[in-house]
């Protein structure tokens, strides 16, 4: 952080969810990025931060062996690119809908994307350091104990090895609609 208190580098990891939204909105509203100075190479920035699933993960399983004596090790590659072009749609569509909400609190020309595919808890953490985050917020589901125990919590994860402070944003208080 600069002495003024002022960020340079406010990273927000986004999933689609409406936690990871409200976070967002969070940071556009609380947080208060330093002025350029002229010799900086990086202008101060919120990072729009995304982590798309591998395929594999994605699809939750793997093909497979093909029946009936068909080579074990057979890559489907049209299931693959089918896999990775509606994974990029999804991208696309979380993203969009981030720019749309810095759009409306007019933070457009302070704000970048990032995307990368892997493991969300491990590439949040590497972003952090490689794009030098003042702090890093994101949004919690509030999975309860069998879910977290299943898939694990990333804001838990991150909030013990990200090399930054990290402000987690609850969803405990988001009211669903369709109810």
């Amino acid at each position: 952080m600069s002495e003024s208190g002022n960020l340079s580098c406010v990273l927000v990891a986004v999933d689609g969810s409406e936690e990871s939204m409200k976070a967002l909105r969070w940071a556009f509203s609380n947080l208060k990025l330093r002025s350029p100075t002229p010799d900086s190479t990086h202008s101060p920035s919120f990072i729009i931060f995304h982590v798309q699933s591998p395929p594999s993960i994605a699809t939750g399983l793997n093909p497979g062996p093909i029946p009936f004596g068909g080579p074990n090790d057979l890559e489907v590659p049209a299931f693959t690119v089918a896999i990775e072009a509606h994974q990029k749609r999804i991208t696309d569509a979380i993203l969009d809908h981030a720019l749309e909400i810095s759009q409306q609190l007019n933070f457009n020309s302070k704000v970048r994307t990032h995307v990368v595919v892997g493991d969300p808890k491990e590439k949040i953490c590497e972003a952090v350091q490689d794009l030098h985050a003042d702090v890093l917020v994101m949004g919690s589901r509030a999975f309860g104990p069998i879910k977290r125990m299943f898939l694990g919590s990333v804001s838990n994860y991150c909030a013990h090895h990200a090399q930054c402070p990290v402000i987690i944003m609850k969803g405990k208080d988001i009211v669903d609609e369709k109810n």
